[in-house]
C-alpha cells in the first residue's frame, strides 16, 4: 500500500487534504506559539504546507516529513520578523524619506546629480578598454564573473582579479577628476 507522501506525489488530491488534517493541528500549534496573532500563524501554516508541498519530490525519506515541516515553519516565523523589523525601521524613517523626495526635486538636488553623473561619465571613458568593458558587464548589464570570465575566455581567478584591478583603476581615476 503507498504511502501518503506517495500517493501525494502521483497526483491524490485525498491525500493532501489527509497530510493537511493530519499534520497541520502540530504545525499551527508551533506557530501560534511563536506568532502576536493567530491569524499571522495560519497564513504562515498555509505558505509552510505550500512550500511543503513543493518540495516532497526532492525529499528522500519520507519519514523525515515532519522535521521538514517545522523547519519549513522555523524558517517563515524567521522570515515573518524579519520583515517586520524591516518594515518598522522604513516606517521610522518615513518622515527623513518624505524630506528627501523632496529634495530630490529640487534643482540644487538636479544639478549635483547631473555634476556627479558627468563626472563618473568621464571617469569611465578615461579608463582602459578592458577596464570599461569588464565594469560595464558586471555593474550595468549584472553579469555573474563566471560568464564574464567565459566569453572573455580567462579562468575566473583572472576575470575576479581583472574586476578588482578595474575598481581601483575607476577610483584612482575618479579622485583625480
Amino acid at each position: 500500500m503507498p504511502t501518503l507522501i506517495q500517493r501525494i506525489l502521483s497526483g491524490d488530491k485525498q491525500a493532501i487534504t489527509e497530510f493537511y488534517e493530519r499534520f497541520s493541528p502540530k504545525i499551527f500549534f508551533y506557530l501560534k506559539k511563536r506568532l502576536p496573532r493567530e491569524e499571522d500563524a495560519q497564513e504562515i501554516m498555509q505558505d509552510v504546507f505550500f512550500d511543503t508541498l513543493d518540495s516532497l519530490p526532492i525529499l528522500k525519506n519520507h519519514d523525515r516529513v515532519l522535521p521538514l515541516l517545522y523547519k519549513i515553519a522555523h524558517n517563515k516565523q524567521v522570515d515573518f520578523y524579519r520583515k517586520r523589523k524591516i518594515k518598522s525601521l522604513l516606517f521610522s524613517q518615513l518622515p527623513l524619506l518624505q524630506i528627501i523626495s523632496q529634495e530630490m526635486h529640487n534643482p540644487e538636488f538636479i544639478y549635483e546629480k547631473n555634476k556627479i553623473r558627468d563626472r563618473i561619465e568621464y571617469t569611465f571613458s578615461v579608463l582602459s578598454k578592458r577596464h570599461r568593458e569588464i565594469l560595464q558587464m558586471h555593474y550595468i548589464e549584472g553579469r555573474r564573473i563566471k560568464d564574464i570570465a567565459l566569453s572573455l575566455n580567462l579562468s575566473f581567478k583572472a576575470t575576479e582579479s581583472l574586476l578588482f584591478r578595474a575598481r581601483k583603476g575607476f577610483q584612482k581615476a575618479y579622485e583625480r577628476t
